[in-house]
């Protein structure tokens, strides 16, 4: 459900890192982890994220003075799913607090809020809203098996063409898949490889 015009949200953890994978791989950003999800991936590793009423609400200003007191300056929005709320309160609290606005999202729920990069990674059994692939900078698709490719393909034929394109893979079945990855890309240039680096690297 999305809580229009709701000033708090529930927010599984806040902490200041690097990103680790997608284009923006290495960018140091305060991450805003939201609770809820109704997608359910199988190979989702923030299932923790899941069931909201699991966090509490906080104040998004309170959110806007830790994410604005961050040297970076950029905040990244990720979940759970963040766009079952509504995001414009917080976009426009941090845009006014010179605050660059990052986020990622499955595309299930209608956007909301003004970003300066949006990652889409669209996941089975919810399409994406059609206005995602419209304002998609990023397409990370994450592949577990060979059959993953086509979703991509499907996907990729639906975005811009400023998008950028990656193929992911499932962190659990990275060694199965790394090496079919890298031979299509090098058959289909048009995709690049996004890695999990803060999993290699073992920060949040």
């Amino acid at each position: 459900m999305n809580k229009a015009g709701k000033q708090r949200i529930p927010v599984v953890e806040e902490f200041y890192s690097l990103q680790g994978e997608g284009f923006n791989t290495g960018r140091p950003a305060w991450f805003v982890r939201v609770g809820g999800c109704e997608v359910g991936c199988s190979f989702c590793d923030e299932m923790r994220a899941w069931d909201a009423s699991r966090y509490p609400d906080v104040e998004i200003d309170d959110i806007v003075v830790r994410a604005a007191a961050c040297p970076a300056k950029a905040v990244v929005v990720t979940g759970g799913e963040p766009l079952l709320y509504d995001m414009s309160y917080l976009c426009d609290s941090l845009r006014k607090a010179g605050v660059k606005r990052f986020l990622e999202t499955s595309g299930s729920q209608p956007l909301t809020g003004e970003w300066d990069w949006i990652c889409l990674s669209p996941k089975y059994g919810a399409t994406p809203n059609e206005e995602l692939y419209d304002k998609a900078d990023e397409l990370k698709v994450v592949v577990g098996s060979a059959e993953d490719f086509a979703w991509a393909e499907l996907n990729a034929a639906k975005v811009h063409d400023k998008c950028h394109l990656f193929l992911q893979p499932d962190w659990n079945r990275c060694n199965v898949v790394i090496k079919e990855i890298v031979d299509y890309i090098l058959k289909n240039p048009k995709w690049r490889m996004s890695l999990q680096t803060h999993k290699y690297i073992q920060i949040l």
